[in-house]
């Protein structure tokens, strides 16, 4: 089994090393008709890279115009996806008004005294240009073009930052850049720094400022005074959206599967580590709503032909959005464990004449790798699980079998990564 970066030949668990970032959000139609504007978007970068200066002091928000291209773009995906699911497709959801309860009780970001985690899986997980900006269909166009009151999501790196126009695109699309082990075994893993941005969204300022690279940025926000950004490999350079006020408490949103996974049962895969991260050390505890999807087999799936890059229409779909679950109740004593391990390592610090100043989404090498601390991220990650198995029964799916949720299950699956298994599912790449 690979080992983690600068761990040298020390092994650790599959879910581990085989942490991978959902799925990218607009789908693949709306990015060729943006295509034709690509010029004005190099432009806004030229821009970027041209007043790119080092700032120790946080503006309290992103500019107007930086906001107007996040409301642009988040809205016209919304809107095309809304379009999609129920202009050509048979969509039905179930408890979409207590979500957007949720939202409207977040609206002001003043106002905010938690974040939120939403984690979407599916019986039929699909391809990377239809689950993220599907599911933000269904809501109203009031929610689509409110950029600080729409979620975050983490894509791949090598999908959607491959240039600078899918760069600007996805930035201003609240997506951050996330490194998949299968493309860069160096950078991707549960500590690569975009976790850290995750955790800090979901948290409340102030952090010390964000550690910046000798290189010109990848993207930043032209039209600010300065440019706070961080580094995903030691020489690119992102924007940091922790670093303004105003994104305290932030919503982010994730796929805890983390592959295109297919099952004839819709069952689940078992769920990567990052969720337990994002419920430990966020500052506090999020709420979270677990979601439920069905029926995106039908419009993309693994074993479709030709012309395989188009969505098919006229399908039956189901989203589910669960209720908020008690976190206090599920979670409340995993996290004060978590808490008593990070003041053991302080000491240990302490002791050794270190530093003990451990920045929110920063962690010691035995926060990191300590057994205690895997055990607590494995619990936390399989009673989240269990939160949307519950969404699922509720659908009246029948139970699955108790080993769907264990790694070693899914390890039985060898070396064959995609394609169809013996089980009858479906596996792709995201």
């Amino acid at each position: 089994m690979p080992a983690m970066p600068g761990q040298g030949s020390r092994e650790f668990p599959p879910a581990w090393v085989a942490f991978t970032p959902p799925p990218p959000p607009p789908p693949s139609s709306f990015l060729l008709w943006l295509l034709p504007y690509s010029s004005i978007w190099s432009a806004l970068y030229d821009n970027a890279q041209r007043r790119h200066v080092n700032s120790s002091a946080s503006p309290p928000s992103v500019s107007l115009p930086w906001r107007f291209s996040s409301s642009l773009i988040m809205g016209l995906t919304g809107s095309i996806s809304r379009a999609f699911l129920f202009g050509l497709n048979r969509t039905e959801v179930v408890g979409l008004d207590r979500f957007l309860e949720t939202l409207d009780q977040r609206k002001d970001v003043e106002g905010r005294e938690r974040g939120l985690i939403t984690g979407t899986v599916s019986g039929f997980r699909t391809t990377e240009y239809v689950d993220d900006p599907l599911i933000w269909g269904v809501l109203p166009f009031k929610y689509a073009f409110s950029p600080s009151n729409h979620r975050w999501s983490l894509g791949s790196y090598d999908i959607c930052f491959q240039n600078k126009f899918l760069t600007s695109f996805f930035t201003y699309g609240q997506v951050l850049p996330t490194h998949r082990n299968d493309y860069s075994p160096i950078h991707g893993g549960l500590f690569q720094p975009t976790m850290t941005q995750a955790i800090r969204l979901l948290s409340s300022q102030p952090f010390t400022k964000t550690l910046t690279t000798e290189a010109s940025p990848t993207t930043s926000d032209p039209f600010s005074g300065g440019s706070l950004t961080y580094s995903t490999t030691g020489t690119d350079n992102f924007p940091a959206p922790s670093a303004y006020p105003s994104r305290r408490h932030s919503w982010v949103h994730i796929f805890p599967e983390g592959r295109v996974h297919q099952h004839p049962n819709k069952s689940l895969r078992y769920f990567k580590w990052g969720v337990s991260r994002l419920i430990l050390e966020s500052e506090p505890l999020p709420d979270i709503i677990p979601i439920f999807i069905d029926g995106n087999q039908q419009i993309m799936h693994e074993a479709r032909e030709f012309p395989r890059f188009l969505p098919r229409v006229g399908k039956d779909i189901k989203i589910a959005f669960g209720e908020k679950v008690d976190g206090e109740k599920v979670f409340g004593e995993l996290r004060a464990q978590w808490k008593r391990l990070v003041k053991l390592q302080k000491e240990a610090l302490v002791k050794k004449g270190l530093a003990t100043d451990l920045e929110m989404g920063e962690l010691t090498e035995g926060l990191k790798y300590n057994s205690e601390a895997v055990a607590l991220r494995k619990e936390v990650t399989r009673r989240i699980r269990l939160e949307v198995l519950k969404v699922r029964r509720e659908l009246r799916y029948p139970d699955e079998d108790p080993k769907e949720g264990l790694v070693e299950t899914w390890v039985e699956e060898g070396a064959k990564k995609t394609g169809k298994m013996e089980d009858g599912s479906w596996v792709g790449k995201t």
